[in-house]
């Protein structure tokens, strides 16, 4: 199959699916979202703060709440469709929310780890993950395998260089691989096939 026919037959399964893009009670308040965006269906769930982040005061509480509270109002509202003609069969969520992946799990749903970052900055977090560079750095060059650069210091998060003075970003961090085993499939934030495709059905339709 060419890769023109590889896309095309990616649009007809598409053109199949429906999908609903969870969001928070806020945001969806906020920016007065309504229910769908084009054919993209919305939804939300609770994060603990309805009424906006300021209700948490700072990064911690509000990140607990989301652990907490998260994962409820996204069992309710995967119960909710369950008992529609539309019953959800697969979740695509980000790693930094892994409890996403767990709820899913306990559904029987396939699940897939959307990961946003640029490939090479989840590569590094998942080598801090695993301790192959470990925390604090404090070398001025860091090589990692697989990289083709010698990273500084300033090209590294902060929190890999003090956790102690954020110890929520280090944890939401670390999180995303905790459970990643249980994912069905992983999706990485790169264009390379995508690009390539749309290059050579422009070709062949010139």
């Amino acid at each position: 199959m060419s890769p023109t026919e590889r896309v095309r037959e990616m649009e007809k399964m598409v053109n199949r699916l429906k999908v609903t893009f969870v969001i928070t009670k806020f945001i969806s308040k906020s920016r007065q979202l309504g229910s769908s965006i084009g054919p993209i269906q919305l939804d939300t769930i609770s994060d603990g703060y309805d009424d906006g982040f300021n209700q948490a005061g700072s990064r911690e509480p509000y990140l607990s709440s989301l652990h907490d509270v998260g994962p409820k109002t996204l069992s309710d509202l995967i119960n909710r469709y369950q008992t529609s003609s539309s019953p959800i069969q697969a979740v695509i969520y980000e790693p930094f929310l892994a409890w996403a992946l767990d709820v899913a799990k306990d559904f029987g749903l396939f699940a897939a780890a959307f990961f946003t970052h640029a490939c090479a900055v989840d590569y590094i977090f998942y080598n801090v993950y695993h301790e192959v560079l470990k925390m604090p750095v404090s070398s001025t060059l860091v090589l990692i395998e697989g990289l083709p650069l010698l990273l500084e210091l300033q090209d590294l998060p902060t929190f890999f260089v003090l956790p102690d003075s954020y110890p929520a970003n280090v944890k939401m961090t670390m999180s995303q691989f905790a459970n990643l085993d249980k994912a069905d499939w992983i999706l990485i934030n790169t264009f390379y096939k995508l690009e390539l495709y749309v290059i050579v059905d422009n070709v062949e339709s010139s």
